[in-house]
């Protein structure tokens, strides 16, 4: 099964001050990797690339990032996460249209989902959200 991953979890092992293999949600990304389960949407991926300041490091990672393959969105995802948003809204759970994007992405295909960012356990009260644990 694919996993949609999370700009929070790319943060984590891409991350050069910390010692990444120590992060076990890390540990679990790497056998993503190796299994070939990992989806990428690209508002993940231009998150993940936003704000690198030096060039070199901005090519290394945009090329590295490349070996994934964008999730190719439809209206539909669009729609459903402009739902999931509401759903949530309602319910005084708040959240970033790219959170959204991911869970309507992700229920469309069937995948799960792998992130640190406890938004997506409140989101996961009201709409139909499977975090990958």
């Amino acid at each position: 099964m694919r996993v949609v991953v999370d700009t929070s979890v790319w943060s984590l092992a891409l991350r050069r001050n910390t010692p990444s293999e120590a992060i076990p949600v890390v540990n679990v990304l790497r056998n993503l990797i190796t299994d070939d389960q990992v989806a990428l949407l690209g508002d993940v991926r231009q998150e993940v690339l936003s704000g690198i300041r030096h060039v070199e490091q901005f090519t290394r990672l945009r090329d590295y990032l490349r070996a994934f393959l964008d999730v190719k969105l439809t209206s539909e995802d669009y729609e459903l996460a402009a739902e999931f948003y509401n759903t949530c809204r309602t319910k005084g759970i708040q959240g970033a249209n790219t959170d959204f994007l991911i869970c309507a992405a992700a229920y469309h295909r069937g995948y799960s989902i792998l992130t640190t960012d406890k938004d997506f356990e409140s989101f996961q009260e009201y709409i139909p959200v499977v975090l990958l644990k």
